[in-house]
């Protein structure tokens, strides 16, 4: 599954409609046609509590990746609009510099009495000295005229700049209210997730989800090894070590590691680690790469399932996969043909 990404901003409207989904489906109480007795649905199966819970954790993991893109469209628009302010600050500064000389010579010249040349050249003791002193002045006052028309370009500038901060700014309030309402889905979901498994004993649950008998780091070394060998390049092959060393790692949503993942975070963390900047989601990683088909598959492909394109693993070979499933289970080994398969990308 996909999504924590820093639990730092990076809350439950959508989280009321799941918990009340789950109420009506699991627990819900029908009449019966005889003097209005009514009686309670038995108590649900491990098996459906599974299947509602798996269902619980699809539809969080799908509005996980749409979290994490808008997370990540925030972080673009902050950055970009601190760049707007810094720019504003230094065109800024350079206008005080402008405004800072022609006041100088505003000054000089309300000193001098802006006497008319043509008089002051009448008036001149040395009138040699005054023509080479006004062919100076002209040339001064060329530059004045210059530095003016700097100022001007300077000014619409800085508001041109202050314009797109403003856009870029409101961009910023919208993809962190996004932000916030996919964040508010998830945690009701997973709520409403976590309030069905602890229905369950703890033997129920671990028979509900067992984990792979290579499940741990130190049992997948010699595997890892393996499969890396088989990848088509000493990138892939590194990002597939990696994904071995981070067997057993919590999923956390949002999260990318290095000692916590979302499915997505596993792997833009594994490549991240082999020198490949991958997008952050989903559905952004499958357009990373090369398309390639389920027969070409070879150790560092991404895998993705699901008709929304919303989880993510890295293919380690012999039709195995390692991925961050969900809340109750840690990275893991898992077949490929666990979930719907729904392409794969090789991004080097």
């Amino acid at each position: 599954m996909a999504a924590h990404r820093r639990p730092r901003k990076r809350h439950a409207g959508n989280g009321t409609a799941a918990r009340t989904a789950v109420t009506l489906t699991l627990a819900g109480a029908t009449a019966t046609g005889l003097g209005g007795t009514g009686h309670a649905d038995p108590e649900p199966t491990p098996a459906r509590i599974k299947a509602e819970v798996d269902r619980l954790y699809r539809e969080a993991e799908a509005a996980t990746e749409r979290y994490n893109g808008a997370e990540e469209k925030a972080d673009a628009a902050e950055r970009r609009l601190e760049e707007l302010r810094d720019e504003v600050a230094r065109k800024e500064q350079r206008l005080n510099t402008t405004r800072e000389a022609l006041g100088s010579v505003a000054a000089a010249q309300y000193r001098g009495g802006g006497l008319d040349p043509a008089l002051q050249l009448v008036l001149s003791s040395d009138p040699e000295h005054y023509m080479r002193g006004a062919a100076f002045v002209e040339r001064a006052g060329s530059r004045q005229t210059a530095a003016v028309g700097r100022a001007r370009t300077e000014l619409r500038e800085i508001e041109q700049l202050r314009g797109a901060a403003r856009i870029e700014l409101a961009s910023l309030r919208s993809r962190r209210a996004e932000a916030e309402r996919h964040r508010e889905t998830v945690t009701g979901k997973l709520d409403a997730a976590r309030r069905l498994l602890s229905r369950l004993t703890a033997e129920e649950r671990a028979r509900l989800n067992p984990g792979p008998e290579r499940a741990t780091r130190a049992s997948g070394a010699r595997e890892g090894l393996a499969a890396s060998a088989q990848a088509p390049g000493p990138r892939a092959a590194a990002a597939v070590a990696y994904a071995y060393q981070k067997l057993g790692s919590p999923y956390v949503w949002g999260a990318t590691g290095p000692n916590a993942f979302d499915c997505s975070g596993l792997t833009q963390a594994a490549y991240r680690a082999a020198g490949v900047s991958l997008p952050r989601t989903t559905y952004a990683q499958i357009g990373a790469g090369r398309r390639v088909s389920r027969s070409e598959l070879a150790p560092g492909d991404l895998v993705f399932f699901y008709s929304g394109i919303s989880h993510v693993g890295i293919y380690v070979g012999d039709g195995m996969m390692i991925h961050a499933p969900n809340p109750s289970a840690p990275v893991r080994l898992a077949p490929v043909d666990q979930m719907p398969f729904a392409g794969a990308t090789r991004v080097v």
